[in-house]
């Protein structure tokens, strides 16, 4: 299921022509999705059938009324009856329509608000199954599937199958029940002429969904090229300082100029097919309904039908051929919902985590003691990137982690968090295996400080207590102080109330970078773990906030993810990782005299510059 989440985003055209991989899976999805609200639908269905016997009647009164007229006129001759004789005659089947008339508009009234919440529980459900789903799949899913991909199926897939309910699934009731209803009384009015008429509904409904699929296939080419116009557009805006630097001006005008021609091709090709394919069908509609006015015509004049009775038998033949031609419309949105709850369910029905085990160790008091024995660890069984991978940290000591891109340093860290779970071997934490404790109480224990910063939506002061919510806004400045953002805080225009986020302005990435460095100290975890936390900040503010991380290091096991070797020449432990697995452990000096890989990189950075290495401090410890 994976591999199909993996496949490139459809394009708007796909998904506007798009079927399900297997339709009874997901008509049974559907049905179960429906049968959630199984008392809700039962009154729709009966509110549905009863608002179209009502609504098949109202031609029926409206017949009766004009034959009753015709009598008049037959016995009386015109202009020698009396307005309250018409009146007389046409009263009890004028109320009689009245009445139907108000019953369909309750009935439908009510079928629609029922429907209607039944759409936004519908999607509401989805939108808390997927959500849910989000934070028990593995981390290996958000490695394989893409964030767009993901936000698609929760927002324009929820959607489509919400809107599918509130109107195609209405329609589609309503449809059905006209069409049998308004059949069988034209086949109680005259069988012959109905098979005529049906015949001529047939042929037209064909055409009607070749005409569909004209239609269709014309707005996802316009949906397409103006997916690919704004793409461009955004990327031109995002880019326009390097367009500039590069003088690319006329090259990107070009490029622009021709996605907006092809677009404005696609587009006046889909507005003419919008507006061309209603007369159209309408006129093969229309074929039906005067077949049926003059063959209606004689039999009237020869006696076999009232006039009344024709009238009420044209009605029916609008009343089953609209709905003919509204249902193919209806199965080709409905074809693209059920492709839509199939995507949704691919999420909801994969494979959650290794579940947290039923008994779950506790440390009460964390030392920090860690160890890795014969670790082995792949993204796929076939394929293992770590092979027995053993080392040991004493509490407080400080572990550097350094090596090639590539080398395995984040892996080595997403293991020891459980983002990710090992093949074999074991890694324990004050010797109690991190599997038998849950993943919530393994990341307690832990803090980190990424390369890339994240902030969301809020307050200064609601980032920073982002992993402690009880913590005080003196805890909170006091954080700030230890971290050198107190000073850029105060600053801002409400201080700890202002509002930031990762997308604003307002803040640097470097100050971004402090921000998180301050959310960890809050945490006050036992193990640190620093994966270049200064790479965003300035000289002057890293000699800074090495002295700040220094001092928080203290009394905590430490791990730093490290590319500039002047940061952990102080390290108890340096681990150099190449393709996956450690080669060399030791501390500096140990590793210098080895003259490996360690002693490779140091001189590669150093010997060029030596300056900086005097003026980076490395961490205190």
């Amino acid at each position: 299921m994976i591999n199909i989440l993996k496949t490139k985003t459809k394009t708007q055209k796909n998904r506007a022509t798009e079927k399900p991989h297997d339709i009874k899976r997901a008509l049974f999805l559907f049905v179960t999705l429906l049968l959630r609200t199984k008392t809700k639908m039962i009154v729709v269905l009966i509110m549905a059938a009863l608002g179209s016997v009502m609504y098949t009647l109202i031609p029926w009164f409206m017949g009766i009324a004009i034959d009753n007229v015709a009598a008049l006129i037959s016995q009386f001759g015109i202009g020698n009856f009396t307005v309250g004789q018409v009146i007389e005659v046409i009263t009890e089947p004028l109320l009689a329509l009245t009445a139907a008339s108000v019953i369909t508009f309750i009935v439908l009234f009510i079928q629609e608000r029922i429907m209607a919440r039944v759409s936004e529980e519908s999607g509401t459900y989805l939108r808390e199954m997927i959500t849910g789903k989000m934070t028990r799949l593995p981390l290996k899913f958000y490695d394989d599937v893409k964030v767009g991909e993901i936000l698609s199926r929760n927002s324009v897939d929820i959607e489509r199958i919400a809107e599918i309910l509130v109107v195609g699934f209405n329609q589609f009731l309503s449809a059905v029940f006209n069409i049998i209803i308004g059949l069988g009384l034209m086949l109680w009015i005259n069988p012959r002429l109905t098979v005529i008429v049906l015949v001529l509904m047939i042929v037209s409904s064909y055409f009607t969904v070749k005409i569909s699929q004209k239609s269709q296939a014309s707005f996802a080419e316009n949906f397409e090229t103006l997916g690919v116009f704004n793409s461009i557009a955004e990327e031109m805006f995002s880019g326009n300082m390097l367009i500039k630097v590069f003088n690319q001006q006329e090259e990107s005008f070009e490029k622009i100029v021709e996605a907006n021609e092809k677009q404005h091709e696609a587009h006046l090709k889909a507005m003419f097919m919008n507006y061309a394919i209603y007369p159209a069908i309408r006129f093969l509609n229309q074929i039906a309904f005067i077949v049926s006015a003059v063959y209606g015509g004689y039999l009237a004049i020869q006696g076999f039908l009232s006039v009344g009775v024709v009238q009420a038998y044209l009605q029916y033949v609008s009343q089953v051929s609209e709905p003919i031609t509204e249902t193919s419309f209806i199965i080709n949105s409905f074809q693209a919902s059920l492709a839509s709850i199939e995507r949704v369910y691919q999420i909801i029905d994969m494979d959650d985590a290794v579940p947290d085990t039923d008994q779950p160790a506790n440390i009460s008091k964390p030392k920090g003691r860690i160890v890795f024995k014969d670790v082995a660890f792949g993204y796929n069984d076939s394929h293992l990137i770590m092979n027995a991978v053993n080392f040991e940290t004493k509490p407080k000591q400080m572990i550097a982690i350094v090596g090639p891109t590539g080398a395995g340093k984040t892996t080595l860290i997403n293991l020891l968090m459980r983002f990710y779970e090992i093949n074999s071997g074991t890694i324990s934490f004050d010797g109690i295996d991190i599997r038998d404790m849950t993943r919530k109480k393994v990341r307690q224990m832990f803090g980190m400080v990424l390369q890339d910063t994240w902030l969301f939506e809020g307050t200064v002061a609601d980032n920073i207590a982002y992993g402690n919510k009880l913590a005080t806004r003196e805890q909170i400045i006091k954080a700030c102080k230890l971290a050198q953002c107190h000073q850029f805080i105060e600053n801002m225009p409400d201080g700890y109330d202002t509002v930031i986020s990762s997308e604003a302005s307002i803040v640097s990435q470097g100050q971004q970078q402090l921000l998180t460095i301050a959310r960890t100290a809050l945490a006050d975890p036992p193990v640190l773990i620093l994966d270049e936390a200064t790479s965003n900040i300035d000289t002057l503010t890293e000699v800074k906030i090495q002295e700040a991380i220094a001092n928080l290091m203290k009394g905590r096991t430490s791990f730093v993810i490290a590319h500039r070797l002047s940061t952990i020449r102080n390290a108890d432990l340096i681990l150099v990782m190449d393709k996956g697995n450690i080669i060399e452990t030791g501390n500096h000096e140990e590793l210098m005299q080895h003259d490996g890989m360690y002693a490779d990189l140091y001189k590669s950075q150093f010997l060029t510059h030596t300056d900086s290495q005097v003026r980076s401090p490395a961490f205190a410890h």
